[in-house]
């Protein structure tokens, strides 16, 4: 098997291929780090990479090495001052006080504990979206013919030279130059053997201008062997490349949020640090995902991205009209034959007392046979109310396409994230 190898010198001549052989040896540590990192910093603060550590014992690899030297203390044969049965303090390191860890450090308290290293921006969420991905995303009908890719369709006679096809332009020049020196050389053997002949006669036999003629002949027909091109402009082939309609795998992922007046402050922070997670894993990992936010109290109305992370509207609080918002806006712009549809809803549980069970009825008749999926996270320390025993019962009815998560504080985000979005094994 060959291997090909880029070794061109990267920003500061650092080896870009070194680097990334690097973190994907230690992808376990520097991703325990990174998760470590995500708790203790602000979601929003994803403009900076992070600076990480790896504990020197994990880098540390088996080597060859000489025997230790300088100065040891051993129990020989015939020695004077030990006897069979005495303890023998372990040798050092041959330093000179040099202590047991392995950080090496000295007796003045010197040495190395950690390696510690600094992840661009990009490679630290590369980390913390390791192994997401949308569940369910499905491959819809063409609804676009501008969602094309470029496919390979034979060869042709033109094109650019970055195409050109090597292989088969070689045979072509071959198989032109074997069909166009075949005569030549057919006519050539044959005034060789004329002239071999007329050669063999006797001299009294023989006509000059006969042979004159033949050597002629021969001349002629030898330059015009050496004429033949050996690659001509006819025998240029180049790869084909055509746009091939591509099925679109376009998504929209309604962003739900709770404002009503039950919503503290605190909680509409850990909301809103939610969806801004979602939205920075969906930026970064499709291209074809649109986002509608949602925002909802006793009426619901979908708002942009400023108003909905922005906004201090508050009142009351009715879920369903969320729910229908997305219904109507669904039946007008996103029809589920050429979307997938997901929706992520946050609120604190409170609803009024018969508003949860029209919630229930509007998923298990409108949303849910329509959706690819559906995530609830509830944010509140208390016990759950109506509210979310009625959505035990969706996913009771619909699991694996409906998932709900208790959040507590912002420590929580993280990990009920990844919960919610982690790659699932492919359905067989």
């Amino acid at each position: 098997m060959t291997y090909f190898i880029d070794r061109r010198a990267n920003a500061k001549h650092k080896s870009a291929v070194n680097r990334q052989r690097f973190l994907d040896r230690y992808r376990t540590h520097i991703k325990r780090s990174v998760e470590e990192a995500v708790n203790r910093r602000s979601i929003t603060d994803m403009e900076r990479g992070e600076k990480v550590s790896i504990p020197a014992r994990d880098i540390s690899e088996p080597v060859f090495q000489h025997g230790p030297g300088g100065r040891r203390r051993i129990v020989a044969p015939g020695n004077k001052e030990f006897v069979e049965g005495d303890r023998l303090r372990r040798p050092g390191g041959g330093g000179g006080g040099d202590g047991a860890g392995e950080g090496g450090a000295s007796n003045q308290g010197e040495g190395m504990d950690e390696f510690a290293f600094s992840l661009s921006r990009e490679e630290f969420l590369d980390f913390v979206f390791d192994g997401l991905e949308l569940p369910h995303l499905e491959r819809k009908n063409l609804v676009d013919l501008d969602d094309v890719r470029p496919v390979r369709a034979g060869l042709s006679r033109e094109g650019v030279p970055a195409r050109i096809n090597i292989v088969r332009s070689m045979r072509e020049a071959q198989a032109r130059r074997i069909a166009m020196r075949a005569p030549i050389r057919r006519a050539l053997r044959d005034a060789t053997a004329a002239l071999a002949e007329e050669e063999a006669k006797d001299p009294a036999l023989r006509h000059p201008a006969r042979i004159a003629e033949l050597k002629a002949e021969i001349a002629r027909l030898e330059k015009r062997l050496e004429a033949v091109p050996f690659i001509d402009t006819y025998d240029l082939r180049y790869n084909n490349l055509i746009d091939q309609p591509q099925p679109s795998s376009k998504a929209v992922m309604f962003c739900v949020m709770d404002v009503s007046g039950s919503m503290t402050q605190a909680h509409k922070d850990i909301a809103k640090r939610f969806f801004l997670l979602l939205y920075l894993f969906l930026e970064r990992n499709y291209e074809k995902v649109e986002l509608v936010f949602v925002r909802h109290h006793t009426a619901a109305k979908e708002v942009d991205e400023e108003e909905f992370f922005y906004s201090r509207e508050t009142g009351g609080t009715i879920v369903s009209s969320a729910l229908t918002k997305v219904d109507e806006i669904i039946d007008a712009r996103y029809p589920p034959a050429q979307w997938n549809l997901y929706v992520a809803q946050a609120s604190d549980g409170d609803n009024w007392d018969d508003d949860s069970v029209t919630c229930r009825n509007l998923l298990v008749e409108r949303l849910m046979p329509r959706l690819q999926y559906f995530t609830y996270v509830e944010i509140t320390p208390h016990a759950h109310q109506a509210l979310w025993e009625e959505y035990e019962r969706v996913e009771a009815e619909y699991a694996g396409r409906f998932a709900m998560r208790q959040i507590v504080e912002s420590g929580d985000i993280y990990p009920v994230f990844r919960d919610l979005f982690k790659r699932r094994a492919a359905s067989t």
